[in-house]
């Protein structure tokens, strides 16, 4: 069977879905694997290293497509008026899909990939329990985003994260507040601690509070009788009251005002993210502080946030970059290319894939299989209208929140313990945004 890996083709997209390590070892699995040329550059890999680990180089996306077996992608394939090219028109009948492919962002799309007799699967959508963890795309490319948002806001910062001592005088240490305690938010709380500021978090979830404090952050929540029972049995936020959300707002809009650092992560699949900092709240802020809202491509954590822009208002700088994990995409391709091969694995049988189709990875990311829909949130009702425009995808995805309950802070399970695979995704830059599973 033919592997092929085309060049990435969506803007601000730097990432690719193999590395010379997974080439070496998907050719050890009996496969001939075809990558495009030029298709890691972005991701400091050469012709000449792909080359070196067994593959063979395909001069442009034709080349790469012309009876392609599996297709191994980043983001979704580029349709007819999307770009320069039409992949979906590239892709075998038969062929298999593996990306990153945002459903929630197209429905139409599926049905398309279905039409196309292709068997997609969406890795965002990998269910979140132990022996998949490996190949939890979320994971591991929310991870990076959440380290790289702290870098940008230092880039945008007119001060030092430290406490410096110096004989001209002393710098305070920023103070930094980081929204939300999934995957994502832990690693920034991390960084932003070892960069040497005073970090707090907040997150709707008690079972965050220890994780927070591991981390050296202050938990910040009104932590009255209401928040100790505001997680279901399946890891869930609850929705609260409103008398307890008024209270939270209050705390949090007051924190706020102290902080020179605010870093955003709520998401809710399929639909536009949950306003957490208001205009309000913006006037109030200290004049230069900054604020990254990695929510930007779903609509945003902020008022005011503008997706791939660095807007000022009040004195406050609002960063939207867009697809975080590609700004760092030597690292974030390396892991992504891993969690693929550990997914494709199990099914390699001299040199083909054949996929146990009640394996429960393979239920939760298939979408389509032999020109059906499969996928019980797409095979059963229209598709639903997508949230509002944003630029295209860029990183994982998000878990399907029931209506009753309140959005987790942050689209990704905690980042500790075994988590139960009730998990499906948002799917835009692979930052992620997924309603966490239940830390055991």
């Amino acid at each position: 069977m033919k592997i092929a890996i085309p060049k990435e083709r969506r803007p601000t997209e730097r990432r690719v879905a193999a590395s010379p390590e997974t080439v070496k070892k998907f050719k050890g699995l009996g496969f001939d694997v075809v990558v495009e040329s030029g298709a890691g550059l972005g991701s400091a890999i050469t012709d000449d290293a792909y080359t070196a680990a067994g593959a063979t180089i395909a001069k442009d996306a034709k080349a790469t497509y012309d009876g392609a077996d599996v297709v191994l992608k980043v983001q979704r394939p580029l349709a007819k008026g999307e770009g320069e090219l039409d992949e979906m028109a590239l892709l075998k009948p038969g062929s298999t899909l593996v990306a990153i492919l945002s459903p929630y962002g197209d429905p139409a799309r599926v049905k398309a990939y279905a039409d196309a007799k292709v068997d997609a699967f969406a890795m965002e959508f990998m269910p979140r329990i132990t022996r998949a963890q490996s190949a939890d795309v979320l994971s591991s490319q929310s991870n990076l985003a959440g380290y790289r948002a702290v870098l940008e806001a230092a880039f945008e910062f007119g001060r030092a994260f430290p406490m410096m001592m110096t004989a001209a005088g002393t710098v305070p240490p920023a103070r930094a507040l980081i929204m939300g305690a999934g995957v994502a938010g832990l690693q920034a709380i991390a960084t932003a601690r070892r960069l040497g500021a005073v970090v707090s978090a907040t997150d709707v979830r008690p079972a965050t509070k220890e994780q927070v404090e591991s981390l050296g952050g202050t938990f910040v929540a009104v932590m009255d009788e209401e928040f100790q029972q505001a997680q279901t049995a399946g890891g869930y936020a609850k929705e609260m009251s409103p008398e307890y959300q008024a209270k939270q707002r209050a705390l949090i809009a007051e924190t706020i005002k102290k902080q020179d650092i605010v870093i955003t992560t709520a998401l809710i699949p399929g639909r536009k993210a949950p306003i957490l900092v208001t205009d309000e709240m913006l006037r109030t802020m200290k004049q230069g502080a900054v604020i990254v809202d990695m929510a930007v491509e779903q609509g945003g954590n902020v008022e005011g946030a503008v997706p791939g822009e660095v807007v000022e208002k009040y004195g406050v700088k609002i960063v939207g970059r867009l697809n975080l994990p590609s700004r760092i995409p030597v690292d974030s391709s390396a892991l992504y290319a891993k969690n693929l091969l550990t997914f494709l694995t199990p099914f390699a049988k001299d040199g083909k894939l054949e996929f146990n189709w009640d394996d429960e990875l393979v239920k939760g990311t298939a979408l389509t299989r032999g020109g059906q829909v499969v996928h019980p949130n797409f095979a059963n009702a229209a598709p639903a209208p997508a949230p509002a425009p944003a630029p295209a995808p860029a990183a994982p995805a998000a878990a399907e929140t029931p209506a009753a309950e309140a959005p987790a802070s942050e689209g990704e399970a905690p980042a500790k313990g075994k988590r139960k695979a009730k998990t499906y995704d948002n799917g835009n830059n692979g930052a992620g945004e997924t309603t966490p599973g239940k830390a055991e």
